[in-house]
């Protein structure tokens, strides 16, 4: 299987950009398992794996320790602390989980054997079929054909679709966790933000928990209403959700960044992973000097909790 180019859909525009957005390795369709160490020598102490619960399949280190994953998106564990992060989000084996636009599946390659074993569903909700470009479309074969091809280790994904047409995720009131992972900008391009949070409050069982992270804008100015540079203010994201009908539980700050200034030439696509050297749309420029962004990291990000009430 062919790999998709990061770099190709980040020139590609607005499409392009959605699928960088995701903040999954796109590369990661097609990689095939390696030995790739479970720590990250660089990570915070918070961030080492338990090398015990790491052994044990079926837990979340074990998942993330996983020689499936490639060290692609193993080195950016370290900004995203999918331990932590699946942990405050209340997710439990035997949960249903349904994920909004995936990308490649960094969460997926994560989330799907950890389910998997504990008997319960991961629910992939991808781009809306005949709405979007080349680049979205050939993403989600990709995706398709990685994930459903060693159904031992992954199980039997469930699929939705979520865009401006679009009917349900999934059967009201059965899923137990919806995720929004670095998705909300793009849907705020689209005009589709409001609908993505009515979409998952709906199919979220009473109790359940839509676990949301995303790029970070400061507070103080308006809300930019196309999120053109990728950062979305906190008090949005919260009013978004409360208008769905949701109840805000706790915020994390385990995914902050406090080196992004978030003042980058091509907006947060500008830092890892994406590095864009050149505005979305034309070719990269060999010339562009990206060594202050790499020092920076990925972007400071809210993490955030809010539940469907009982």
């Amino acid at each position: 299987m062919s790999i998709v180019n990061r770099r190709e859909f980040a020139r590609l525009g607005l499409g392009g950009a959605a699928l960088l957005g995701l903040g999954v390795s796109v590369s990661a369709c097609g990689r095939k398992p390696g030995n790739d160490p479970a720590v990250d020598p660089d990570a915070d102490e918070s961030e080492q794996i338990n090398p015990k619960l790491a052994q044990q399949e079926g837990t979340l280190e074990w998942a993330v320790s996983g020689n499936w994953r490639n060290s692609v998106d193993k080195a950016r564990d370290k900004y995203r602390h999918p331990i932590e992060m699946l942990t405050f989000f209340e997710v439990k084996p035997r949960d249903t989980v349904i994920d909004m636009w995936p990308g490649a599946g960094y969460m997926t390659e994560i989330l799907a054997p950890y389910l998997a074993r504990g008997k319960g569903r991961y629910v992939a909700a991808m781009f809306e079929a005949g709405a979007t470009d080349t680049a979205s479309t050939a993403l989600g074969d990709k995706y398709k054909a990685h994930f459903d091809d060693n159904k031992k280790l992954y199980g039997q994904l469930g699929y939705a679709e979520f865009g401006a047409n679009s009917t349900a995720l999934l059967e009201a009131d059965t899923a137990d966790c919806v995720l929004m992972l670095l998705v909300i900008q793009d849907w705020i391009a689209q005009g589709v933000a409001e609908k993505a949070f009515t979409d998952a409050f709906q199919a979220l069982r009473p109790g359940g928990i839509l676990g949301v992270e995303q790029h970070r804008a400061d507070i103080g100015n308006v809300q930019d209403p196309g999120a053109t540079n990728g950062y979305v203010q906190e008090p949005f994201v919260k009013q978004l959700a409360a208008e769905a009908g949701f109840q805000f539980v706790a915020a994390s700050e385990i995914n902050a960044n406090p080196k992004d200034d978030k003042d980058h030439p091509f907006g947060v696509w500008t830092l890892p992973p994406q590095r864009l050297t050149a505005p979305r749309g034309q070719p990269p420029n060999p010339e562009f000097d990206g060594t202050l962004y790499e020092s920076i990291g990925e972007s400071d990000r809210m993490t955030l909790k809010f539940r469907k009430p009982q």
